[in-house]
């Protein structure tokens, strides 16, 4: 079992919330209130998992700018009062943020039992290697 530190057992509650009440506002047609709230405690949470320092590596390395833009960017556009566009803007860059642990992802959903049945099926699985080909952790 993994052991957790205190303040990495927080930062998984604060990223959990976060989570929820970013879905929660899209549930609820974009609640702009719920989605800034979600916004602040994951970016929270975040930081207290890996640690303030490694979350700031994390972002602002050199080709990750883009990415970080998008997403911090997203995260101000929601700030201010404009929750469709700015949680768009949200998704595209933690799409580009974190598109080198998508095959790790796929690999861990492949070894799950029913969903790795359903990710093994031919022409999902053709569409999967192509999809994470090329895509390597940095």
């Amino acid at each position: 079992m993994i052991s957790l530190t205190d303040s990495q057992k927080i930062g998984m509650g604060l990223t959990g919330f976060g989570v929820f009440f970013l879905f929660f506002g899209m549930i609820l047609f974009f609640d702009k209130a719920l989605l800034a709230i979600g916004n602040i405690l994951f970016v929270a949470g975040l930081a207290f998992v890996i640690g303030l320092e490694r979350t700031f590596r994390f972002f602002f390395q050199k080709h990750k700018l883009k990415a970080t833009s998008f997403f911090l960017g997203g995260v101000f556009v929601v700030l201010i009062g404009w929750p469709i566009i700015g949680v768009v803007l949200e998704i595209y860059g933690f799409f580009l943020l974190f598109r080198g642990f998508f095959p790790v992802v796929v690999g861990f959903i492949r070894r799950i039992p029913v969903l790795g049945s359903i990710l093994n099926l031919p022409f999902i699985s053709a569409y999967m290697d192509k999809a994470t080909e090329g895509n390597t952790m940095v």
